[in-house]
């Protein structure tokens, strides 16, 4: 399946080493030599040498990569997190994000070198950047802080993620 090139981006492939550079920014990555990756009429192609195990899942891999560095330079990627919990709140300090959750002190939060954080009102949380492996670490680690709870819901998850509820106590005795 090949991977089209956008107006505007520039794709460096020298031998296992792919550098791709967009409006956004430029990214670069080593993959397995055994892959053969060409720029053919604005197409990234990626094949294999053989259909053994090894290499077919390569193939996949080096494919998907190559796809995410091309939708990074150019339109970006971006996690939501919401905060939900009476007196949960974040809020913004330089380029670190300072989270407040029911623990005794505040949670200070530093992302990694290309990704950026926003804060929306004092409940959302916006993390984005060209990589898309970054902006997913860098979420799941603000997540982490205080996940949801799975008795009252409170607690940092992903917009449109459904926590379930559990019934607790009461709702055993009156079930059972």
């Amino acid at each position: 399946m090949p991977i089209t090139v956008p107006e505007g981006v520039k794709i460096d492939i020298k031998r296992a080493k792919v550098t791709v550079d967009g409006p956004k920014g430029q990214l670069s990555r080593r993959f397995s030599r055994d892959m053969s990756i060409t720029l053919k009429d604005d197409c990234l192609i990626v094949s294999r040498p053989s259909d053994s195990k090894e290499h077919r899942s390569q193939h996949g891999l080096t494919r998907s990569l190559l796809a995410n560095m091309v939708a990074g330079v150019t339109k970006g990627f971006t996690k939501e997190l919401e905060i939900i919990g009476v007196g949960y709140r974040a809020e913004k300090t330089g380029d670190n994000l300072v989270i407040r959750v029911g623990y005794s002190h505040p949670v200070e939060v530093t992302p990694l070198p290309g990704v950026s954080l926003e804060v929306e009102g004092t409940n959302k949380i916006k993390v984005s950047g060209i990589e898309k492996e970054a902006v997913g670490e860098v979420a799941a680690k603000i997540r982490a802080i205080r996940p949801p709870d799975a008795y009252k819901g409170k607690g940092i998850r992903y917009l449109g993620e459904v926590v379930h509820l559990k019934a607790g106590k009461a709702g055993k005795a009156i079930g059972g």
